[in-house]
């Protein structure tokens, strides 16, 4: 069984270079902020990382202690269930049947029989999916 949760997100652009990425998780874990998920990638020649804190206005509140500059809050949906072969399928089906269309999807083997997900949909598509996935 799978519980879908609707989380903010934030973004952050930074220098594609050793060690940046460690220097921001770094201030974010000193300032006491715990993420749900977190998630980089290349972006041009920099890279961007996409957080999701389990409190949006604690991690608000430290990013601007820190001078990290993060984007504005958008909304996306963390998921998380037990581990099976075809587990995130279930999801993914509901959301065509829907007629929503997933813009970012990733998923991980949690280990101990279980996986996580963070799904991206339209902004537009959010109560929608939200509904769909009976998501709180």
């Amino acid at each position: 069984m799978e519980s879908v949760r609707k989380v903010d997100y934030y973004k952050i652009t930074i220098p594609n270079k050793t060690g940046q990425g460690a220097k921001v998780v770094g201030a974010l874990s000193d300032a006491g902020v715990n993420l749900l998920a977190f998630t980089g990638f290349p972006a041009g020649q920099k890279s961007q990382i996409d957080f999701i804190p389990e409190d949006s206005t604690a991690f608000e509140q430290a990013a601007k202690r820190t001078k990290i500059k993060i984007s504005q809050k958008k909304p996306c949906f963390v998921i998380q269930g037990d581990d099976r072969t075809g587990a995130i399928a279930n999801i993914l089906e509901k959301l065509a049947q829907a007629k929503v269309n997933v813009i970012a999807l990733d998923g991980v083997s949690a280990g101990a029989g279980r996986y996580g997900a963070i799904l991206w949909v339209k902004p537009k598509d959010m109560n929608k999916a939200a509904t769909t996935l009976s998501a709180y």
